[in-house]
């Protein structure tokens, strides 16, 4: 199942030195994955309500925390959208730029596929294969370790096409790559004894063994906007992509998504655990810009609506997995709380 991480902090008032300037328009960045949901309450929020839409941005989640973490004003973003948790070293930029007190939201559910065009055959890989087609380096013998020299997906496995190993993916700022790294990479490396035991005893080496992508043209990095690597595969028919399951869902008619582990990138797998590589999306947004800047509280007022991420919301149609109701009633009820200290 997946893993649910508890909100930051506590939601009790913080000391907080420095206000925001004026301004009457949300202003938010972040994930690409994220973004076309913000968008659509953004979109939703602006028609139903006498506040103006808000400005959503899709910069990545590292890129976007970085701008949400400069500072507290009128220049800054007020909410950053994350397809990853946020990085303690994250927290402590905010901290030393007088943010001082992050509302933390969990939005749903989502996955990550390695699609290819429906002119292909679907992939079936194991996790496995996925971390042997992309490391920049991988075992050999004895305990060692060689330059990945896997030109074709039939070098890792005679099951598998006699096809060149081509994916597009994100770039390092991406939350998607973030996870994609942790949960389908790492994963897939530790079905080798040997390095799952290296976790113990040389934490560094392990992760630089299991987390670094292969440099060699074989990983195409494509920027933050996933719509363009749909596009590529559309062009490329035995190139695989790395994004969102949204992204696969709205562009269905194109491309397919993989089987990984047994198991294919679909709303059901997703949502009960059974698809490997799922993880949890997030909104992080500013309590000293409550207030200051107007609607930040019913903009989230809206996307914690049953009508926006309910199962039968907006944004399920859109690809959001939906959390169970029990999770969902849990973080609206901490966010309007955060997000309304008067309450």
């Amino acid at each position: 199942m997946l893993k649910k991480i508890l909100v930051i902090g506590s939601f009790a008032l913080l000391a907080f030195h420095g206000t925001a300037e004026a301004r009457d328009q949300i202003r938010i960045v972040g994930s690409s994955t994220v973004f076309p949901f913000a968008a659509s309450v953004a979109e939703q929020f602006g028609l139903s309500t006498k506040f103006k839409t808000p400005i959503v941005e899709s910069t990545g989640s590292g890129g976007g925390l970085k701008l949400f973490c400069s500072g507290v004003g009128d220049q800054y973003p007020d909410i950053t959208n994350a397809s990853r948790g946020i990085k303690n070293s994250e927290i402590k930029r905010c901290a030393e730029n007088n943010i001082q007190n992050i509302g933390e939201l969990m939005i749903g559910y989502d996955g990550i596929v390695l699609a290819n065009s429906r002119k292909s055959e679907v992939y079936n890989l194991s996790l496995r294969d996925i971390f042997l087609a992309l490391a920049r380096n991988v075992p050999g013998g004895d305990g060692e370790t060689t330059p990945n020299m896997y030109n074709t997906w039939n070098e890792i496995s005679a099951e598998l096409p006699a096809t060149n190993i081509e994916v597009f993916g994100p770039p390092p700022t991406s939350g998607t790559r973030d996870a994609f790294v942790e949960l389908a990479m790492e994963g897939g490396c530790q079905t080798f004894p040997w390095i799952k035991a290296l976790k113990k005893t040389d934490k560094s080496a392990y992760k630089s063994l299991c987390h670094t992508i292969r440099e060699d043209g074989r990983f195409i990095e494509s920027g933050e906007n996933d719509n363009l690597i749909v596009q590529k595969l559309s062009a490329n028919p035995n190139a695989l992509g790395i994004f969102g399951f949204s992204f696969l869902d709205q562009n269905a008619d194109k491309v397919q998504g993989s089987i990984i582990g047994g198991s294919s990138p679909t709303f059901e797998n997703i949502a009960d655990g059974s698809y490997p590589v799922s993880r949890t999306l997030y909104v992080y947004f500013k309590q000293a810009h409550i207030g200051l800047v107007p609607g930040i509280a019913e903009f989230l007022a809206e996307f914690t609506s049953e009508g926006a991420w309910g199962f039968d919301g907006y944004l399920a149609d859109k690809g959001l997995i939906p959390m169970s109701d029990e999770e969902r009633a849990s973080w609206a009820k901490k966010v309007k709380s955060f997000a309304n200290p008067a309450l």
